[in-house]
């Protein structure tokens, strides 16, 4: 088989083997991301304890239990506190010494937590990571497809 084929045909089946893994991965800044469904506000502070604060309009504040969440809030917890936010799918933890950013991203709801650790649980916490499977199968595809393409008579003229 033709080299430039040989080559064509490999980047084809390495591109279809990594193409499932991007659809189930999350944007890669984003703690957790949800669907945005068009209401506002879109999510709540589920339990705030200890220096929890929040943006406003006008500036920071403090944060309250139930408290409204929309685009571009920002909830800053100090070095002895905590806080839980709910976003559609979406449970978060906030940690000490953390900050939770909401951001849109296309048409979903980006929540990104910096600072000392990340805890994120989505709403199915039964479901089950496929992702190291879809890259091994796709791996495999794509040294078998070569496998099967290979030149077996390594590259010598064939004779009557």
């Amino acid at each position: 088989m033709n080299l430039v084929l040989k080559s064509a045909l490999a980047g084809v089946v390495v591109l279809a083997g990594f193409a499932p893994v991007s659809s189930f991965a999350q944007d890669g800044s984003c703690t957790c991301a949800t669907a945005y469904n068009g209401v506002n506000p879109i999510g709540s502070l589920g339990s705030v304890n200890g220096d929890v604060m929040i943006s406003q309009v006008a500036g920071y504040g403090p944060a309250k239990a139930g408290g409204a969440l929309d685009f571009g809030s920002r909830v800053v917890v100090g070095s002895k506190g905590s806080a839980s936010v709910q976003v559609g799918g979406c449970n978060v933890s906030v940690p000490a010494n953390s900050t939770l950013d909401i951001s849109r991203v296309e048409n979903k709801i980006c929540l990104n937590v910096l600072g000392s650790e990340k805890t994120a649980q989505t709403g199915n916490t039964n479901s089950t990571n496929y992702t190291p499977a879809l890259i091994f199968g796709g791996m495999a595809l794509g040294a078998g497809v070569l496998a099967a393409t290979a030149d077996k008579d390594h590259g010598h003229a064939v004779s009557d």
